[in-house]
């Protein structure tokens, strides 16, 4: 039989950047096949090309020995294959029916739906995959698993036999994912073809016959999995195994005494549950994990953008109330992650966005000296090496790294006990990187505890510690010196808990 997929020398770039370098990848009919990589390996891209959602600059795709059918054609791209993506397409105020046969329901000789003959087919769809959920109940009902599993009877109605499943299990516990992985292999064992992209590298040993990684928009090894160790798995992921030298050279800075912030039994229902840190003044804590992980999260309930369900947060013994306000009085900053929609105002001035958190330190009764103001953002200007004619000029108009510069600014504006740092080097360049990564050794040292939330390896590089976080857990805690093989091993789920 011809490979279900087979992906040959592709190219995709963006401008400057090189999002796939001569990538391939071939699945074999029936096969589970692995698609491994850290962020920015080019799995994305790659998805994106082979179910028709961009066109490569250079090479080839075919199915089942069939040249890929030209962008335009939906439809032939859906026979061909079909991707379930980690976060449910299913519309939760839809019967499981409206929803397996959106957009292409059968319609009578007058040209109504015909609904009865909507649900009979939807139902022996489901049948004949046995997948235990009724075509007439309500999507709303379902269980995330269930979710899932209709969003694969619906990929398969179209007709495709290969499918892509993303982050498959990201929501499921492991009763769920048991199942998931029983469903797979009786889809295999019909013929169904599956490309498997997941962080948590243990279950490709469980479920995949082969394994290929990416690395830097590369094509690294393809391998069955009974024939690559773990450790070398990891190692093709990471590179050459780092250790953090950078980390060992540098003294803490931590300082004994009571936490600067202390979170205890933090929990919010869905996405974290049971969370316990603390950050002494000085010191410098990572937090990292997979997409999934909750790391975010717990970042943006620290600082308030979101409310927690459970548990405390303390800042130098005082407790933050919920929201932003009180979290920036209680003297928590921030840099969010998406610096353009919740970092800055684009049309408002460097000086504006930089002091927006301290308006009362410029006049009073509403009023500002913008004279006060500007001096203050002069400042900012020249500690954070922002490129900007002055105060006035907009923040939009700047360039990335500089954007991220003026959200940092703002972060130190009101002096904070705790800065929260999340992916703060995200598409800076390398200069703006090492700008912004010398602020967190300036303000440790006078004494700020710092959180840098990343899955970037380089953001964490100056912690004195990292906390590992999998599936709402923090699970491992790595002190300065590890190896980037060690704590990939630690984010995949490849080692023993160790907290």
């Amino acid at each position: 039989m011809p490979p279900a997929l087979e992906a040959r020398d592709l190219v995709k770039r963006y401008g400057p950047t090189t999002a796939l370098d001569g990538a391939h990848l071939v699945i074999a009919d029936g096969e589970a096949h692995a698609l491994v990589g850290r962020n920015g390996a080019g799995k994305s891209t790659f998805v994106q090309i082979v179910t028709g959602l961009q066109t490569p600059d250079e090479g080839t795709v075919s199915f089942a020995g069939r040249p890929a059918p030209a962008v335009s054609d939906r439809n032939a791209w859906r026979s061909s294959v079909a991707c379930v993506y980690q976060h449910s397409t299913i519309i939760p105020s839809l019967t499981v029916a409206e929803n397996v046969f959106l957009n292409r329901q059968r319609r009578s000789n007058g040209g109504l739906i015909a609904w009865s003959a909507v649900k009979r087919e939807s139902q022996e769809l489901l049948d004949a995959w046995d997948i235990p959920v009724r075509a007439e109940a309500m999507a709303s009902e379902l269980s995330v698993e269930q979710r899932q599993m209709v969003d694969i009877a619906r990929a398969l109605s179209f007709g495709a036999r290969l499918i892509i499943l993303d982050e498959p299990t990201a929501q499921l516990d492991a009763r769920g994912i048991e199942r998931l992985f029983s469903r797979l292999r009786d889809l295999q064992g019909r013929g169904v073809s599956v490309l498997f992209i997941s962080h948590h590298l243990q279950e490709i040993y469980e479920i995949c016959q082969t394994v290929t990684v990416f690395r830097d928009a590369r094509h690294i090894v393809t391998s069955p999995v009974t024939a690559l160790p773990k450790s070398d798995l990891i190692d093709a992921m990471t590179g050459e195994a780092h250790i953090a030298t950078a980390a060992d050279e540098r003294v803490s800075a931590a300082r004994p005494g009571e936490p600067h912030l202390l979170v205890t039994g933090l929990g919010r229902a869905g996405e974290f549950d049971d969370v316990s840190l603390h950050v002494q003044p000085g010191e410098v804590v990572g937090i990292t994990g997979s997409a999934s992980s909750g790391r975010i999260e717990l970042a943006e309930c620290i600082v308030g953008l979101r409310q927690q369900d459970s548990g405390t947060r303390t800042v130098r013994g005082r407790d933050v109330g919920a929201g932003v306000p009180a979290a920036l009085a209680a003297g928590i900053g921030f840099v969010p992650r998406d610096r353009r929609h919740e970092g800055f105002v684009p049309l408002l001035g460097v000086g504006e966005n930089a002091t927006m958190t301290v308006p009362q330190r410029f006049g009073r009764f509403g009023f500002i000296d913008l004279r006060r103001r500007d001096a203050s953002a002069h400042r900012a200007i020249a500690d954070l090496s922002i490129k900007a004619t002055g105060p006035e000029q907009p923040v939009g108009s700047l360039s990335g790294g500089n954007q991220q510069k003026v959200v940092m600014a703002r972060a130190l504006a009101n002096d904070p006990d705790v800065l929260v740092l999340m992916h703060p080097t995200a598409g800076v360049d390398v200069r703006s990187k090492q700008t912004l990564m010398s602020v967190v050794d300036g303000v440790r040292e006078q004494g700020t505890a710092v959180i840098i939330v990343s899955d970037e390896l380089e953001d964490l590089y100056p912690c004195d510690r990292v906390l590992v976080m999998r599936q709402g857990s923090l699970v491992a805690s790595f002190d300065a010196g590890w190896s980037e093989h060690d704590l990939v091993a630690s984010i995949e789920g490849m080692e023993q808990e160790n907290v």
